[in-house]
């Protein structure tokens, strides 16, 4: 979990936009750099919105409300403008799904080629995205592992920039926005976060950004990771009840929750470590649970994706304590999906 972490200076924030940018100077870019300029796309800054009046301590992070309708633009605006700083002129990349949209437009934004690995059972709205940015999609026959393996592939033959979502470090300084905006939104650190986990993009982004902002001493304790995953493919939660420090690969025995859908997650020791650091737990979600909860969020105004309804579903297992402050992320908009 070694991560040197930036020194950050506050007062100034107000010299950038108010978007995810306002946190440029803790994002490793050339001091004077101007590139994200010409690529952002006014991403970040997303409402962060107590969900039911009678339950005034927990908050939707409402993260669908991007370019991309999903929260993976945090990660691809900051990457993709590293790369167009670095002189790239083409990235691969693989995805269930939403990583390969914002990847697509964000290379679009920088005029770099782009190639999206999907698995040929990818829901055809996200594929639509992809396609609609100009990016060549290879659909791949296989698990979400085998599409990596393909990309990487073609990564080492091509000797191309690799746009990972899961491997590049670089997408991780987008995602821990994420939690800078909630500390300026409550004005304090929550008491925990619920997220959804397959590679674990955004609870990394996370428990990185939190620990920056505890290393500056800008907040006093590190908030709980608490890690959903769906039950039929729960690599992570078998590791950590079994008190291993990694996950075995799972079989997946079918999701709807296709974003988490991760059978064998390559940083499943930095994910568990950070859910074990911060006193957080992983809880296994039911298909029946899934489209319940999503159910309710659209009673509640909200429509998402059925990975995000994983999410929720989560929240209404987790046992919280009375005045515990938890925030949930509202990661896919609902027309992504079926």
């Amino acid at each position: 979990m070694k991560k040197d972490s930036p020194k950050i200076d506050v007062t100034a924030w107000t010299n950038y936009p108010n978007t995810l940018w306002r946190y440029f100077e803790a994002m490793p870019f050339e001091k004077d750099s101007k590139t994200w300029e010409s690529v952002t796309m006014g991403e970040g800054q997303t409402p962060l919105i107590i969900l039911d009046p009678l339950e005034p301590d927990t908050y939707v992070k409402v993260d669908y409300l991007m370019p991309t309708l999903s929260f993976k633009d945090r990660g691809a605006a900051v990457l993709m403008a590293k790369a167009k700083e670095l002189g790239v002129t083409k990235v691969i990349a693989d995805s269930s799904g939403n990583a390969g949209t914002s990847i697509a437009a964000y290379a679009a934004r920088c005029n770099i080629a782009c190639d999206v690995y999907l698995s040929h059972t990818t829901s055809p709205k996200k594929i639509a995205q992809v396609k609609a940015h100009g990016a060549t999609i290879k659909e791949i026959v296989g698990t979400r592992e085998d599409i990596a393996e393909a990309a990487q592939k073609a990564v080492g033959e091509e000797n191309t920039f690799y746009a990972s979502h899961v491997y590049n470090p670089y997408f991780y300084e987008g995602t821990k926005t994420y939690v800078y905006e909630i500390y300026e939104q409550l004005k304090e650190e929550p008491d925990s976060l619920i997220i959804p986990v397959g590679n674990g993009t955004l609870l990394l982004g996370a428990y990185y950004g939190f620990k920056e902002l505890y290393d500056n001493k800008m907040i006093d304790k590190m908030p709980k990771m608490i890690a959903v995953q769906a039950a039929n493919c729960a690599p992570l939660l078998n590791a950590y009840e079994k008190g291993n420090d990694r996950a075995e690969p799972v079989t997946n025995k079918g999701t709807l929750a296709e974003g988490i859908a991760i059978a064998a997650p390559v940083r499943s020791q930095q994910i568990i470590a950070a859910v074990r650091e911060t006193n957080g737990e992983f809880i296994a979600i039911e298909e029946d649970e899934i489209l319940n909860a999503r159910t309710l969020l659209a009673d509640k105004g909200f429509y998402v994706e059925v990975t995000t309804a994983a999410n929720y579903a989560g929240y209404l297992k987790y046992k919280k304590s009375q005045g515990e402050k938890v925030i949930i992320p509202l990661c896919g908009a609902g027309i992504k999906s079926k």
